[in-house]
Formats: C-alpha cells, sequence, structure tokens
C-alpha cells in the first residue's frame, strides 16, 4: 500500500509539472461554469415568466422542480464534458514514460506491476476530482439562495466519479500501448465515446441483443444518478468497467516486462 500510494503521489504531483493540468482545469472550470450560468439564467427567466402568467390569472404561481429542470441536466453536461476531458488525463500515464524510457526503471525497481497501475490510476482520478470542485461551489451557490434536494447532488457526484473512474481505467489501459500521447487520448476517447454510443444501438435492435446494448450503454447507467437514484446494478456496471480497465491495463505492462 505504501508503495502504491508513493507512485500515487508522484504521478499527481507530475501533473501540475507542467501547463496541462493547469489548462485542463481552467478549460473544464470555464466550460462548465459558462453552461451552469446559462442554464441557471434560463431557470429564472422561465420561473420569472410563469410567475407573471399567474399574475395575470390571478393564481398561485407553480413552482419549478430545481432538481428537475437545472441540476439533473447539468450533470448530464458534466458527464459529456468529461467525455473529451478525461482522455488528456489518461493519455501521459503510461505513454509519455515509454517515450522517455523511465517505465524500465519502474520494472527494475522493487515495485510490482499491479502498485504501478493502481497508483497512476487513483492519480487519474485525483486529478479528476479536482476539476470537480469549482463545479461544487455552483451546487453551493444553489443551496445558498435556492432549496434543492441534497439527495440528487450527492448521487449526482457519485456517478460522475463513477463514470470517469471507467473512463480513467480504459484510457489508462490505451496509454500501455502506444509512447504517442496523441494516439493514447485518440485511443482513450473512441473506447470511451464506443460505451456513450452502444446505447443508442438499442433502439433499432429486438430480441435478446436490445438488453444487452442498453446494459453496455455507459449513459444509460448515469441517468439514475443525475436523478438522485443510487441503483447497486449501475454502481456494478462501472466497477466491472473500471477493474476490466485495470486488468487490460496490468496484463499489457507485464507482456511489455516479459518482452524485456
Amino acid at each position: 500500500m505504501r508503495k502504491t500510494l508513493a507512485i500515487f503521489i508522484k504521478e499527481f504531483k507530475s501533473f501540475f509539472y507542467s501547463p496541462l493540468a493547469y489548462v485542463i482545469i481552467a478549460i473544464f472550470t470555464l466550460i462548465t461554469g459558462y453552461l451552469f450560468y446559462n442554464v441557471l439564467s434560463w431557470f429564472v427567466e422561465q420561473s420569472f415568466m410563469l410567475a407573471m402568467q399567474a399574475q395575470q390569472y390571478r393564481q398561485a404561481p407553480p413552482k419549478m422542480n430545481l432538481n428537475l429542470h437545472l441540476i439533473r441536466g447539468y450533470f448530464g453536461t458534466l458527464a459529456f464534458i468529461s467525455l473529451f476531458i478525461l482522455p488528456t488525463i489518461t493519455m501521459r500515464l503510461f505513454a509519455e514514460e515509454k517515450k522517455q524510457g523511465t517505465l524500465e526503471l519502474l520494472y527494475t525497481s522493487p515495485i510490482t506491476e499491479i502498485q504501478v497501475v493502481l497508483g497512476k490510476y487513483l492519480a487519474g482520478l485525483a486529478l479528476y476530482v479536482v476539476l470537480l470542485i469549482p463545479t461544487m461551489f455552483f451546487m453551493a451557490l444553489l443551496f445558498i439562495y435556492g432549496n434543492p434536494e441534497f439527495l440528487p447532488v450527492l448521487s449526482g457526484y457519485i456517478g460522475l466519479i463513477l463514470l470517469s473512474s471507467t473512463f480513467i481505467s480504459l484510457g489508462l489501459f490505451i496509454s500501455t500501448l502506444t509512447e504517442n500521447q496523441i494516439i493514447a487520448a485518440i485511443g482513450g476517447f473512441a473506447l470511451s465515446l464506443l460505451l456513450w454510443i452502444i446505447g443508442w444501438g438499442a433502439t433499432f435492435a429486438g430480441g435478446t441483443l436490445k438488453p444487452v446494448l442498453e446494459y453496455l450503454s455507459i449513459l444509460v447507467h448515469f441517468e439514475d444518478f443525475a436523478q438522485g437514484v443510487i441503483d447497486s446494478t449501475h454502481v456494478a456496471y462501472y466497477l466491472i468497467f473500471t477493474f476490466f480497465g485495470l486488468y487490460l491495463s496490468l496484463k499489457s505492462i507485464e507482456s511489455v516486462k516479459w518482452r524485456t
């Protein structure tokens, strides 16, 4: 555990040795902040219009559901943006060390392959949690000036972390296959995108294929989290794919070590 923690600290710090982490954080914060402002502005405008209409007809103004009309859609937007951001985090985890030739040093050090994989994986996941911190301040504004339900917000963040965990483990595997970071980013994005859109085929499929495609869709499993529902089936789905990605990563670096 101590060696895994050492790898984690080393990898997490290395993100901030270059401008990459700062650029990713800035871009993610600007995009999510802009979208939050637009969604909140739309919500306030719609609430004002409904209040004016109710006043015109001398009726009580209907209340718009903050969780339904704002929070749920915002978490869906965060998941979509993460689809593009996460490959830029995972692309360097192994590819950079392979290009620089420092990966062989890890192979000859008293560290097991699983410790290397877990350390790098946790570093990527920790950086994503850092990306989410500004969005938590946005959510805090809703609790200060509004009255949203807490559970959908909590489950939404749990869903985002589980979703990112899957994307990071798969991106980590792609990063073990190449020393080119651009190829690693494109490969990680392509694999993540496949899980994102595979559920669309369920609309046109029939028989036993339809439920299979629906289960494989990473988006279908996220929707309940955005609605405040934490289902063990969805949690199991993300954990299975996360462990699968880590297993592939482990076997990939073991094969490289065996060849060298």
